[in-house]
C-alpha cells in the first residue's frame, strides 16, 4: 500500500511541474514579443494627460485599438499625478507585460516607469513623450516643434505687417515636453524677429486644468499696466490661446493670438475673426497608427523599429482652412 501511494505522489508531482511549464511563457513576462499558447499579447498604457481633450481621446482610442488587435490590456490614467500613476504602472510592470504604450508623458516625469521597464525588459513604445531621440522607448512618435514655431510665428508675422519693435507675450508650461521646446523655440524666434518679449520671459503656466484661466489672468494684468500694448500673444496650447483670446477681447484690444491643439472653441473662433488668429492640427490618429503597427510588428516576431524616434509635419489652420479640420476634441 505504501508502495502505492508513493507512486501516486511521483506521478502527481510529475502533473504540477508540467503545468508550471506550460504556464511560464507569453503575456506576463517581460522581454517576450509575443503571448505564447492561447495567451494575447498583454499591453500596459498610461497617460498623464487624460483630463485633456487629445489625452481622453488617446485612452479610448488605445481601448479600441487593444480591442480590435486583441491585446490584453492595462489602461493607467494619470490626471496629472505622478505620485498616482507611476507606482501604478510599476505594479503593472511587475505583473508582466509584452509591451509598454506611453502617451503623451514626458520622460523626465517618468524615470522609475522607465527604469522598471528596463529591468524588466519591457519595451516602452511612446506618442508625444519626448521631443528628441531616447533610449527610455523603442519608438517615439511626436510632431515637428520647430515645425510648429514656424507656422505660428510666420502667421502673426504675416498679420502685424512684420514683429520688428512689437511686444508678444510667450505662454508655456515645462512639464509637457513639446509645449517646454516649442515655447522656448518660439522666444527665440521672436527676439530674432526683434519682438518684445512680454514680462521678459515665457508666462508659465502650473497646471494644465487651469491653463485658461491662469493665462487670461497673465494677459488681463499686463494690457492693465500696459493698455495698448500687446500686439500679440503665443500659446503653446490651445485652451491658455483661448484664455488669451478672451482677455484681449474683454479688454477691448486689438492683439492677436495663436495656439496649438485645433479645439472646436478655437476653430469657431478663428473663422469668426477678433484675437483667435491661428491654431495648429497635430495629426494624432495617424501617428497613433504608426506607433501601434509598431507594436504590431514587435508582436508577430519581435522586430523593432529602425529608429526610436519620428516628428512629422502638422498643419496651420487659419481662417482659410478651420472648416476644413476635424477638431482634436471631436477625434473618433
Amino acid at each position: 500500500m505504501r508502495t502505492t501511494l508513493r507512486a501516486i505522489a511521483v506521478i502527481a508531482a510529475a502533473a504540477v511541474l508540467a503545468l508550471t511549464g506550460c504556464s511560464s511563457g507569453g503575456g506576463g513576462s517581460g522581454g517576450n514579443a509575443s503571448g505564447s499558447g492561447d495567451k494575447p499579447f498583454k499591453v500596459i498604457a498610461f497617460t498623464s494627460g487624460n483630463q485633456t481633450p487629445v489625452g481622453a481621446w488617446w485612452v479610448k482610442a488605445v481601448q479600441a485599438k487593444a480591442k480590435e488587435l486583441g491585446w490584453d490590456l492595462t489602461m493607467v490614467q494619470g490626471d496629472f499625478d505622478f505620485t498616482k500613476m507611476n507606482p501604478a504602472v510599476e505594479s503593472a510592470i511587475g505583473q508582466g507585460a509584452n509591451a509598454i504604450f506611453n502617451g503623451y508623458t514626458d520622460e523626465a516625469s517618468i524615470q522609475s516607469i522607465v527604469t522598471a521597464a528596463k529591468d524588466a525588459s519591457i519595451p516602452i513604445f511612446a506618442m508625444d513623450a519626448a521631443t528628441e531621440p531616447t533610449d527610455a522607448y523603442v519608438y517615439n512618435v511626436t510632431t515637428d516643434q520647430q515645425g510648429i514655431v514656424d507656422q505660428t510665428v510666420g502667421a502673426l508675422d504675416k498679420a502685424l505687417g512684420g514683429l520688428q519693435g512689437k511686444t508678444v507675450m510667450v505662454i508655456g508650461h515645462d512639464p509637457h515636453a513639446g509645449i517646454r521646446l516649442r515655447s522656448a523655440l518660439a522666444m527665440k524666434a521672436f527676439q530674432d524677429a526683434g519682438a518684445t518679449i512680454a514680462g521678459g520671459d515665457i508666462q508659465k503656466v502650473q497646471s494644465p486644468a487651469t491653463g485658461r484661466t491662469e493665462t487670461l489672468a497673465f494677459v488681463a494684468d499686463y494690457i492693465s499696466a500696459n493698455p495698448g500694448k500687446l500686439d500679440a500673444v503665443w500659446a503653446g496650447w490651445d485652451d491658455a490661446a483661448l484664455g488669451a483670446a478672451q482677455a484681449i477681447t474683454e479688454a477691448g484690444e486689438s492683439g492677436k493670438v495663436t495656439g496649438v491643439d485645433a479645439v472646436s472653441e478655437s476653430l469657431a473662433q478663428i473663422q469668426q475673426g477678433g484675437a483667435m488668429l491661428a491654431t495648429v492640427e497635430q495629426p494624432w490618429p495617424s501617428i497613433l497608427d504608426k506607433v501601434t503597427a509598431a507594436m504590431s510588428a514587435y508582436q508577430k516576431d519581435g522586430t523593432l523599429p529602425s529608429k526610436n524616434f519620428e516628428a512629422v509635419a502638422t498643419t496651420l489652420v487659419t481662417k482659410d482652412n478651420a472648416a476644413d479640420i476635424t477638431p482634436s476634441d471631436k477625434l473618433q
